[in-house]
């Protein structure tokens, strides 16, 4: 089965705020590798590798969970890959947005040590729910 290109996910509160999923591929059956784009006013940051493993919860699942409790949640939950490249954070707020905050950091072994965030709010029923599906699609290949 074939994946979507990429997936993209915007802010609602602000268009040029967005995260960006592409460049998927696959080396075994173990693993699937992408490279996540951030982008916000003033802000262009990737990482051209990101690792998701077939046998740990990948972002998906955490995604999914999160539009399950479209009725919303105290505190934060947050999600991140084994290597801690791509983190990601969420919050509840009134009227039933969530923010997920995406941050992305360089391999420990590149050097330079930076990082970058954004945060982008969606609807956090239906609009996340769609966004869920669509990363499901592009790591795993399901239509």
């Amino acid at each position: 089965m074939t994946s979507p290109e990429s997936v993209i996910i915007r802010c609602q509160d602000n268009a040029a705020v967005g995260v960006t999923f592409r460049d998927r591929f696959s080396f075994d059956a173990d693993s699937v590798h992408y490279a996540v784009e951030l982008r916000a006013p003033g802000l262009n940051a990737r990482v051209d590798e990101v690792v998701s493993w077939i046998w740990d919860s990948d972002l998906a699942p955490f995604l999914e969970g999160l539009a399950a409790d479209y009725r919303g949640w105290d505190g934060e939950r947050s999600w991140r890959t084994d290597d801690a490249d791509l983190t990601v954070a969420a919050v509840f707020r009134s009227g039933g947005y969530v923010g997920l905050t995406w941050t992305l950091r360089s391999w420990p072994a590149s050097g330079g040590g930076w990082g970058a965030s954004v945060t982008t709010w969606v609807e956090g029923g239906e609009q996340l729910a769609a966004f869920a599906a669509g990363i499901r699609q592009f790591l795993h290949g399901e239509r």
